[in-house]
């Protein structure tokens, strides 16, 4: 007799405490600051920051370490905006939707929505005429894209990913 094996049971993170937080508020600013500076800073030694620091990426609660960078110093000139309408929200059809655009490198940010719209993303390109080659791709030939509609950005005011952390 064949049994289904049991899912795993996720193993979650003990809840965060104030010294977590004060980290947290620190790293998400600068994630490269010596890690003897964030213990000063919030009254550990450096060896429970890194004790902590550790389980936070382990257990997820810290999910990438990146760099931000200046879409202007690297010629990215094309901040979009886009709201997609899918066809329809039958779970393979917004599955795939999800797939294609976690892929697409053009993509930065994608969210799945409610409120009149599928998706909305935000797109970063070299230019207008790269810009249109990806909506091509990514919504004009795709036949679960019933339609979209781009905001062209004028000014970057503020990007970052930076959260409240109460």
């Amino acid at each position: 007799m064949n049994k289904k094996a049991p899912a795993p049971s996720r193993v979650s993170f003990r809840p965060l405490d104030s010294f977590d937080r004060a980290i947290l508020r620190i790293v998400q600013k600068d994630n490269k600051m010596p890690q003897r500076q964030i213990a000063e800073r919030v009254n550990l030694s450096a060896a429970a920051v890194q004790r902590r620091i550790a389980a936070m990426e382990k257990f997820g609660v810290i999910t990438r370490n990146s760099a931000m960078v200046d879409t202007r110093s690297v010629q990215m000139g094309i901040t979009s905006i886009v709201g997609v309408m899918l066809t329809d929200e039958r779970l393979e059809t917004v599955d795939n939707a999800k797939a294609l655009f976690r892929t697409a490198p053009e993509v930065q940010q994608c969210y799945y929505v409610t409120g009149g719209v599928s998706f909305v993303l935000v797109i970063v390109s070299q230019d207008i005429t790269t810009y249109e080659e990806t909506t091509r791709r990514l919504f004009a030939q795709n036949e679960a894209v019933a339609s979209y509609r781009s905001l062209i950005a004028l000014d970057r005011v503020k990007t970052g990913s930076d959260i409240l952390i109460p």
